[in-house]
């Protein structure tokens, strides 16, 4: 009879296979975002196949099984099978569908890398685009710019319903309703309570939107001439309306117009003891033809490695997404090295999205904008409030736009060939207000990446929403605030950083603020 592997050995040699294939794939997927090219991707979906072929040996994924059945396993032995069942369970299919899988995906995710947006025969880039959108005030061009951002949907579009068809086909050869659930069961969270979290975030905030809304549209409206019935998705400053309009804001993009934001970032990190300084010298932030026009950042080694890949320009906009950023570095240098390799690393996306979160919103706090931003007091006091109530919009337009994306993705899963451009629409008129162009028959929805490069990630967004108000409460309480707080940069190594990986998001949350996960602190900040 075979020796039976132990628990800890069996750990071991699967994390020497995986870790210099997934150490390689990251760095393909960074060369593939910021230069790509025929070999970038050649090489990224090489890589993208060797990883899923780590993770899909049935004998493996069998001892897996086995060894978690087994009693009196160490918690970071426990825990690390845990994480290594989830990651195995999706490549328990046939070699021929995760191959057309990956090809796929790196063919959608080129054409999304490489497309610009047209207007008038023009190419157009997603700041030259945002531009047009927040300062122009003739309809015609604006409509012509927002048409422009929907162009890679109508690119697209085919493709990621093929990639939903076949992400379905793998769920469904595995024993799930669909990829949806699939997704869900692997990654920590529970549908149920995910559908009940939805139905509390769209009560709490239906008649706080429905009101700031209206006196939204009113000034749009008078803005640009027009009744309100007369306005349309192009009236609103950022494609999707996931995003405050200027006005619905206080405009801040003045101040920002000729600021270092590398500078800004810098030193907001540096105000609660955290250096950044590696990672800006290793990031890529500026952008140039074939650069991914999005943003993010990516731990490509868990061994200190990090780096942010960004598209900056000198408004708020771009203050708020370097600092959201930098909030995910900041997360993943800070981990504790002498953990196994699979527990360094946040403990789910939710909680590195929440710790981001937390940071970006200060672009819009009157303590950063005075000590990091250098705003004058006279003007901070001419617009305190005018912020304060800015703060609240931003995140209730925020929320609502994920409502948009969660119950699409849903959708989408449950029945790829259903009417997705008119389910579209409607889910953004139901939750974002917004009326749909008229006699508009286009895959807009395929605009967006995330349904091709992310699947079934934007619950984290919301969830990290609400993360995040819970720690801002916690660390109002335990650190006196967070800009210019060195305590507030302690408790988060402390308390959210170093535990790393080794104990699930909701037991992490609860360790580190003292309470169970709730929208309590949400509904307090979106009080407009």
């Amino acid at each position: 009879m075979a020796d039976v592997e132990a628990p800890e050995e069996l750990v071991d040699r699967l994390v020497r296979r995986v870790e210099p294939i997934e150490t390689a794939l990251n760095h393909a997927w960074w060369d593939s975002y910021t230069a790509s090219s025929v070999q970038a991707d050649a090489r990224r979906e090489s890589l993208e196949l060797q990883w899923r072929d780590a993770h899909a040996d049935p004998d493996d994924f069998a001892a897996i099984r086995a060894a978690l059945a087994t009693s009196g396993l160490a918690p970071d032995v426990r825990r690390q099978l845990v994480i290594l069942h989830d990651r195995f369970v999706p490549q328990q299919v046939a070699p021929e569908l995760r191959e057309k899988l990956v090809g796929l995906e790196t063919e959608v995710d080129s054409t999304f890398t490489n497309s610009r947006g047209e207007i008038d025969g023009r190419p157009v880039d997603d700041n030259e685009i945002a531009k047009i959108l927040r300062a122009s005030d003739d309809g015609d061009e604006r409509r012509r710019a927002w048409e422009a951002s929907k162009q890679v949907g109508a690119r697209v579009g085919d493709r990621v319903r093929e990639l939903a068809r076949l992400r379905n086909e793998a769920a469904r050869a595995l024993g799930y309703r669909d990829h949806y659930a699939l997704a869900l069961s692997t990654g920590d969270l529970d549908e149920t309570r995910l559908l009940a979290t939805l139905e509390e975030v769209e009560t709490v905030t239906t008649a706080p939107f429905r009101a700031w809304k209206e006196r939204l549209d009113g000034r749009l409206a008078t803005r640009f001439g027009i009744g309100v019935g007369e306005l349309r998705p192009w009236h609103y400053d950022d494609p999707f309306f996931q995003e405050l309009p200027v006005s619905g804001r206080v405009d801040l993009d003045d101040l920002f117009a000729g600021a270092d934001l590398e500078d800004l970032t810098r030193r907001t990190y540096r105000g609660i003891g955290l250096d950044v300084d590696a990672v800006l010298e290793r990031s890529d932030l500026h952008p140039r033809a074939g650069k991914s026009q999005h943003a993010f950042c990516i731990d490509v080694d868990r061994a200190g490695d990090v780096r942010v890949l960004a598209n900056i320009a000198g408004n708020e906009r771009w203050a708020e997404t370097m600092l959201h950023e930098f909030g995910h570095a900041v997360y993943d240098v800070s981990q504790d090295r002498s953990r196994p390799w699979l527990l360094r690393g946040p403990t789910h996306a939710l909680t590195t999205e929440a710790v981001a979160m937390l940071f970006g919103r200060l672009a819009r706090d009157p303590g950063w904008l005075a000590e990091i931003a250098a705003v004058d007091p006279a003007r901070l006091a001419e617009i305190g409030a005018e912020l304060r109530a800015a703060k609240a919009a931003s995140l209730l337009v925020s929320v609502r736009w994920m409502l948009v994306m969660i119950t699409f993705e849903r959708g989408l899963y449950a029945d790829p060939e259903a009417d997705l451009d008119t389910r579209w629409w409607d889910l953004v008129e139901r939750f974002q207000l917004v009326t749909r162009p008229d006699g508009r028959r286009a895959p807009d929805w395929a605009a967006k990446i995330h349904l091709a490069s992310a699947p079934v990630y934007y619950q984290n967004y919301l969830y990290g929403e609400m993360v995040a108000s819970q720690l801002d409460a916690t660390l109002e309480a335990e650190a006196a605030g967070v800009v210019g707080h060195p305590a507030a940069g302690q408790f988060l190594v402390a308390r959210v950083f170093r535990p790393g990986a080794s104990l699930r998001w909701d037991e992490l949350v609860a360790a580190a603020t003292g309470a169970p996960l709730s929208a309590s602190h949400l509904e307090r900040d979106i009080t407009v």
